[in-house]
């Protein structure tokens, strides 16, 4: 079911065309990452999405609903969020809730269980000042969801986290896209690629590219074969290039790379000749298009 969607959405600086003719629909229950360079329009674009920023032309409607004002169905973290650092967590998140009008009763229960679903519950009492990088993102996250909304935007939110911090949230982001729709920029391609159900590739303020991870993957695949063996395996390459399938074989950090015309005829073959001549293989891979190899041939 489409929840968001996005039409000619433009936008200008003088003539400058940051955001040119999006289109693009978000579904429900989807996880979806806005990757692109720096540059790309990524930030202008969730900023209009949010509604901090007025588009110059087009049209964004949540569930057929074109009004202006989406703050009580989305929750927004922005790539640099501002804490009151003198606040307790608790304190924080009570406030938040204040504002989209729940009960200061209500508040203190659902700050309660949102510390607990991020998992910094422990350190509700203690001062924002004194959370880590990955705790005050998780923070940002709970008052982004403190009003239920049912898309949440993030702003490149592990960019600027060390690796344990990036993991917590990546998987906070995986358990909550389970409840809500979740879009989020990056520029981290291999965060993207791991807890993305979809993506959107932004360049120079158009959509490039999109769809689901699969089908992009595989629209992009490449036709090779990585093979390695348990000894030396220049004894091999002759024969596996001589096969019909095999276009080239050529060796790199004890690696054969074979680029193949078909891959299935190609497994079949070079399979077949390691079970009748007993080779030692440890290793075959059909090579996927990774999201950076796909990256780099839509950009350039």
């Amino acid at each position: 079911m489409t929840i968001l969607a996005v039409d000619q959405l433009t936008k200008k600086y003088g003539k400058q065309h940051v955001v040119d003719n999006l289109k693009f629909n978000l579904d429900a229950n989807k996880c979806i990452a806005l990757i692109g360079p720096n540059g790309a329009g990524k930030t202008t674009t969730l900023r209009m999405l949010t509604g901090l920023i007025k588009q110059t032309t087009g049209t964004i409607q949540f569930k057929g609903n074109s009004q202006s004002d989406f703050r009580p169905f989305t929750g927004y973290l922005p790539q640099h969020p501002i804490f009151y650092n003198w606040m307790s967590g608790l304190e924080y998140l009570m406030y938040c809730a204040r504002l989209t009008y729940i009960n200061k009763k209500q508040a203190k229960m659902k700050a309660k269980e949102l510390l607990e679903k991020v998992g910094i519950s422990e350190a509700m009492n203690k001062r924002i000042s004194t959370y880590s990088g990955g705790m005050k993102q998780r923070l940002g996250i709970a008052q982004a969801i403190i009003h239920e909304p049912k898309l949440l935007i993030l702003d490149e939110p592990v960019s600027a986290l060390d690796p344990i911090g990036r993991r917590e949230v990546l998987s906070l982001m995986e358990e909550l896209k389970k409840e809500m729709t979740i879009l989020f920029s990056t520029h981290i391609l291999n965060d993207a690629e791991e807890i993305s159900d979809e993506l959107l590739l932004l360049h120079q303020g158009k959509i490039v590219e999109s769809g689901c991870m699969k089908a992009l993957r595989e629209k992009y695949q490449s036709l090779k074969i990585e093979l390695t063996f348990g000894d030396e395996f220049s004894k091999y390459e002759q024969e596996i290039l001589a096969l019909d399938s095999v276009i080239t074989a050529t060796t790199n950090r004890d690696v054969l790379h074979v680029s193949v015309t078909n891959v299935d005829l190609a497994r079949q073959e070079i399979l077949r000749k390691v079970f009748e001549n007993k080779w030692p293989l440890t290793h075959f891979t059909v090579n996927k298009a990774s999201l950076e190899d796909m990256f780099m041939k839509v950009v350039n």
